[in-house]
């Protein structure tokens, strides 16, 4: 008896399989699964019961890979160039040698300022007052010479590299150009008339939790208002702003739509995205000890890139996981959109719930071509 809701294409019912097996392990297990093949909607799933099919939750850094389409766009147009210093658009911003930065290591975690020291307010993150505050400060190293995760001022950064070149801000031209016109499920600056869709992420908090150095480096990289970053897309004023690193809210299916429309294009349009585009934002820039976290990490630009820790996909592939363990894709390799989105935060990387289900899509796929 299916005991999740949806459907699943022909060729696709492994994947199902593997969902229904999650579900039945745990009767508290609530998740949100979708998948595009070449354009195409072939997985749709939902089940337990702390979700709906047409809820939609935070998904913490996927907003990143969402907000990096953004960027794409810029790219594509010929207002960014990747291999310009992020000075040439933001002369404030080369201080404290950072004026030979390019934009490519800004947008692949090498810039060196994850925080500043006292933190941000919620409020702050999205305006140019935020921008003018990581101009100002100082790089933890010297920027480009290695890479460490800057959770919430990456996206400070892509906000401030829009407004600097498009004159809008990047929530804006988001939603004009990619949540729109391929009705994306999936925002970053949720309207308040459809907050009632919104269900807060659920997660567990350590009561043990060791005191964490707010002037470390994994200290700065979560310096905003809160007492843990998972609170972020719990916030109403977090979600309406919208903020691009880990403000994001949306559903599965927004997300594989997404990552489908930019790469393969839906209901038989054009992508988004063209193939040099896709190539040029997808090449890994970085890959190794992650200065910040001591992790092993891989990135392109912005987007993660898979590696045997987080082996989402394949060689190509390019998309973002959430500190919820959420998890949205693109693998040109196998022309897909993947999103994946659970309720209640879990273990993420290799070998988590959302990277066995990705390999269950892969799989199939691989089979059908």
């Amino acid at each position: 008896m299916q005991i999740s809701h949806g459907f699943v294409a022909p060729g696709f019912e492994g994947v199902r399989d593997l969902f229904e097996f999650l579900l039945a392990e745990d009767g508290l297990y609530s998740a949100q699964l979708a998948a595009y093949h070449h354009g195409t909607k072939v997985v749709d799933l939902t089940g337990g019961p702390l979700i709906a099919a047409d809820s939609i939750t935070g998904a913490y850094s996927c907003s990143k890979g969402v907000a990096a389409m953004v960027i794409a766009l810029l790219v594509q147009d010929g207002l960014l160039d990747l291999d310009r210093t992020v000075a040439h658009y933001w002369p404030e911003f080369g201080r404290h040698g950072k004026d030979r930065l390019l934009v490519r290591e800004a947008l692949s975690h090498q810039a060196g300022v994850m925080g500043v020291e006292g933190g941000f307010a919620l409020e702050e993150f999205t305006t140019p007052g935020a921008a003018a505050r990581l101009a100002a400060t100082a790089p933890a190293w010297r920027p480009g010479s290695c890479f460490g995760y800057h959770a919430l001022t990456i996206g400070i950064v892509m906000e401030e590299l829009c407004r600097r070149v498009a004159g809008q801000s990047l929530q804006s031209l988001y939603d004009s150009r990619i949540r729109r016109p391929f009705g994306v499920d999936f925002f970053l600056g949720l309207p308040a008339e459809l907050d009632g869709r919104y269900r807060d992420v659920l997660y567990d908090a350590d009561p043990q939790q060791p005191w964490l150095d707010p002037l470390s480096l994994e200290g700065l990289n979560g310096n905003a208002a809160v007492s843990t970053i998972m609170e972020l897309p719990n916030r109403r004023t977090v979600r309406a702003a919208g903020m691009s690193a880990a403000g994001g809210v949306g559903s599965a299916e927004g997300l594989a739509r997404l990552y489908a429309a930019a790469t393969s294009g839906i209901g038989g349009g054009p992508p988004l995205l063209s193939p040099d585009t896709v190539d040029a934002m997808s090449q890994e820039q970085v890959w190794g000890l992650d200065r910040s976290s001591g992790l092993d990490n891989a990135f392109a630009v912005v987007f993660m890139k898979p590696h045997p820790s987080r082996n989402f996909g394949s060689h190509r592939a390019f998309g973002h996981e959430g500190a919820n363990a959420a998890l949205g894709f693109a693998d040109p390799s196998y022309g897909l959109g993947f999103g994946y989105i659970p309720q209640r935060a879990e273990d993420g990387r290799t070998p988590g719930k959302a990277h066995r289900l990705a390999a269950a899509v892969r799989r199939a796929a691989a089979t059908l071509s």
